[in-house]
Formats: C-alpha cells, structure tokens, sequence
C-alpha cells in the first residue's frame, strides 16, 4: 500500500502580507555626543573654551552617520552650545538630534514610517514581524500599528505561523 502525503503550506496559502519593521532601520553608525566632555569641572559649560573647541574640533569624523546630542551631567548647559554642535554637525552628520540614543532610533523610524506607502496594505491581512536580529524600538511598533489600523483588514504581531491579534477590521 502506497500512501502519499502531500505536506500544505498553511501559512502561504493564508493571504498574510508580512511586515518587517527591521527594514525601516536606517543604514549608518549611531553615536552619542555627550557634552559633559566639555565642561569644566564636570559642572560648567566656559563659553571661550567651549568656542575654541568648536572651532578646532573635526566635525568631519561625523561624515554620514547619525548623532545624538546630551548631557549626562547634572549640569545646566545653555541651549547656544547645543545649537553650535548641530549647526557644526549638520554639513556632515545624516542624523542631529538632541536626546539619548534611544530618543534617536526613535526619531530614525518615524521618518522611514512617515515614508511608507501604506496604501499597498488597503484590505490586506497584515503580520507585523516581532523578532529579529536589529532591535526595533516599541514607539515604531506603535505608529505602524496606527498606520496599519487605518488601512489594513486585519493585524497580527508575531510570525505568520504564531500570531497575536491585533486588530480586525468589523464588516
């Protein structure tokens, strides 16, 4: 007796589109510009020192890649000098932003989001893929899924073979 199973791909046969949030991931270095370095004393910002810094310092180590700048400090530093990193930075530098590094990655997704065609997932069963190998923050989960809400029939978190429901659209 000859018995032949045919083995049926359940999850490609499901009509699932699945949407990696990874490929929104900017390319480039992330660095962190933490003024502190600046400071006299751990304490105050010297506006000749720090002008004479700006002056000399290499801004074109900054060629491409995305910064974020802060103080880590507990020190009040004056807005100008933040404003003279960025304006020194910004001819070079793809990304200036002044928060922590994770504020940054946050900032990076929200432009490549804003970016999306999110027509191409009218009426579609939509998988938002949750693992991966580049971290992706939560604040981009969040404004695909509103995105996705709009358009999408349904949204699903996870890998289209285990899936949490997120959303379905009542007809």
């Amino acid at each position: 007796m000859d018995i032949q199973e045919n083995i049926i791909n359940k999850v490609a046969q499901s009509g699932l589109i699945s949407f990696d949030p990874a490929t929104l991931s900017p390319a480039g270095e992330r660095l962190l510009y933490d003024i502190k370095d600046n400071l006299f004393h751990g304490l105050i910002l010297k506006e000749k020192d720090f002008r004479e810094f700006v002056k000399n310092h290499d801004w074109q180590q900054y060629q491409d890649k995305h910064v974020a700048i802060t103080c880590t400090a507990d020190a009040i530093v004056p807005t100008w000098a933040y404003m003279l990193l960025a304006n020194k930075m910004a001819p070079f530098a793809a990304t200036v932003h002044f928060g922590t590094l994770d504020e940054l990655e946050s900032i990076l997704y929200q432009k490549a989001i804003a970016a999306v065609s999110w027509e191409t997932y009218r009426d579609q069963r939509v998988v938002i893929k949750g693992c991966g190998d580049i971290p992706v923050p939560v604040s981009a989960y969040v404004e695909i899924t509103a995105q996705l809400t709009r358009v999408a029939k349904s949204i699903m978190y996870g890998e289209p073979c285990s899936t949490v429901p997120i959303y379905k659209r009542k007809d």
